[in-house]
């Protein structure tokens, strides 16, 4: 469930609460590749262990037929909008280059659509490249290579300043440049500063926002943080329920920990994280009628046949003397716990890419153009989880898409990749070089979205398409 208070701007970490919850956490976080090396270390270690070749489902148990699960892969709705989700053993999938029928709009078979990792200093260093004077890279690249986990600048201004013998004024400059790329509020010095660039960025692009919502982080950040809502309201003198609605608005929309956010196509997890992607954790394709398909997404079980309790260990348990067994219990307890896990992790994956391939239905179909808006929180209220569980979920894994495109499963939660893709269309129908003031104004007239110039420079600079002035001396 979406939490009901913003953390504290220092980082805390809660036990988890039984070894199941941990162990399914842990879990759901790997990718296939990781996964199968868990299983096969587990198996190694643990004489209990055993995997079962029978062809059977990994989510209900039941005999497979030609591969696929009678009960699993049929559908559970005579609707075509209802997608077919099920746990697949297939490990013989095709790498798809136009395997469906169906052709998106969008895609290009010469599109080398494998996602490189970036870290967080590059992605935003990526961004402000076009505004960042020359003369001010050194500074840039000094705060974002100082930043902490959560994306926040933990050193002074004046420090910066006082090494690069400049004016603070220049420095904070460049930290304002910064904080206003995405994430949002990354490179601000506290989660108060965070939350305030953000709110103001959500204002500039159009959203509306409580009236009261910038004044509740500027003069009563102590009591959202302690989600003190009565001290609030004395605070910044409001009514309960406008407090309430700034509360859960913040929330719902802001990060105190800018990092933390999506950021990019691909987040990098871990500093060993792969390059690339080379194959896909999950599988969509189209089956049924070519005007309205049926989607069929299948969650690729990583190992051939499935983790089961060896039968002859159990035998051997109940022979022995309770002193003696105790050992072998432990290793039997620990089995078990790791099946149920496993099965945990899997049902969680299906009602995720249930509820995304409802919601991306038509991003899936019919290419970036028609992404929808998505966030984790809004997911995981619907889904009654934690959002940490949606994280985890969602975390380094890619899917197949019928066109043969391999993406993150991160990219169904990029809320601007519509709005960049109408931008690259914009600039390609172009007779002659637009500025950003200009395609601003189509966006709002032509396509009803409000957003700010300096967001359009942006997101221009993020699909490296150069500003109008250098487009017009290379068109001539």
């Amino acid at each position: 469930m979406a939490q009901a208070h913003i953390p504290y701007s220092k980082t805390t970490h809660k036990p988890l609460t039984t070894a199941h919850l941990a162990q399914t956490m842990s879990l759901l976080e790997m990718n296939n590749q990781e996964l199968a090396e868990k299983i096969q270390a587990e198996i190694s270690q643990n004489p209990a262990l055993e995997i079962k070749k029978d062809p059977r489902c990994p989510s209900c148990g039941r005999k497979l037929v030609n591969k696929l699960c009678p009960s699993c892969s049929k559908p559970t709705s005579l609707s075509a909008d209802e997608p077919i989700v099920f746990v697949s053993t297939r490990n013989d999938f095709p790498s798809y280059s136009g395997g469906s029928s169906y052709k998106q709009e969008e895609y290009d078979p010469f599109e080398d659509y494998s996602s490189q990792t970036e870290d967080l200093p590059a992605y935003v260093l990526n961004q402000i490249r076009t505004e960042l004077k020359p003369e001010d890279r050194l500074i840039a690249a000094h705060i974002l290579t100082s930043l902490d986990d959560n994306g926040l600048l933990p050193i002074p201004t004046v420090e910066i300043a006082m090494y690069h013998h400049v004016p603070i004024s220049r420095v904070d400059a460049v930290r304002e440049l910064i904080k206003r790329s995405e994430p949002y509020g990354v490179g601000a010095h506290t989660s108060q500063e965070a939350l305030i660039v953000q709110l103001e960025v959500l204002e500039e692009n159009g959203r509306k926002v409580p009236n009261h919502a910038k004044k509740a982080l500027e003069d009563g950040f102590k009591e959202l943080t302690q989600n003190n809502l009565r001290d609030l309201c004395k605070a910044i003198d409001i009514s309960m329920p406008q407090a309430e609605q700034v509360s859960k608005f913040i929330t719902e929309n802001l990060n105190p920990f800018p990092a933390h956010a999506h950021w990019g196509t691909h987040r990098n997890q871990t500093n060993d994280a792969p390059d690339r992607y080379q194959d896909p954790d999950i599988i969509i394709s189209y089956q049924g009628d070519k005007k309205k398909p049926q989607l069929v997404v299948e969650i690729l079980w990583p190992i051939q046949g499935n983790l089961g309790v060896n039968a002859m260990f159990r035998k051997e348990i109940a022979k022995l003397p309770n002193d003696q067994s105790q050992e072998l219990n432990k290793e039997y307890q620990k089995a078990n716990l790791l099946i149920k896990c496993l099965s945990q992790r899997n049902h969680t994956l299906v009602q995720l890419m249930q509820k995304l391939a409802q919601e991306q239905r038509q991003y899936i179909i019919q290419g970036d153009l028609h992404m929808k808006p998505l966030t984790r929180a809004s997911l995981a209220e619907e889904l009654d989880v934690h959002e940490s569980t949606i994280s985890r979920a969602v975390s380094s894994k890619s899917v197949q898409l019928p066109s043969g495109k391999i993406v993150p499963v991160a990219q169904f939660f990029d809320r601007s990749l519509h709005i960049r893709t109408l931008i690259k269309q914009i600039i390609a129908a172009e007779k002659k070089p637009l500025s950003d003031t200009k395609i601003t104004k189509i966006l709002e007239e032509e396509h009803g979205l409000s957003i700010a110039r300096r967001t359009v420079a942006k997101y221009r600079t993020m699909e490296g398409i150069l500003p109008a002035h250098l487009r017009k001396k290379i068109k001539g």
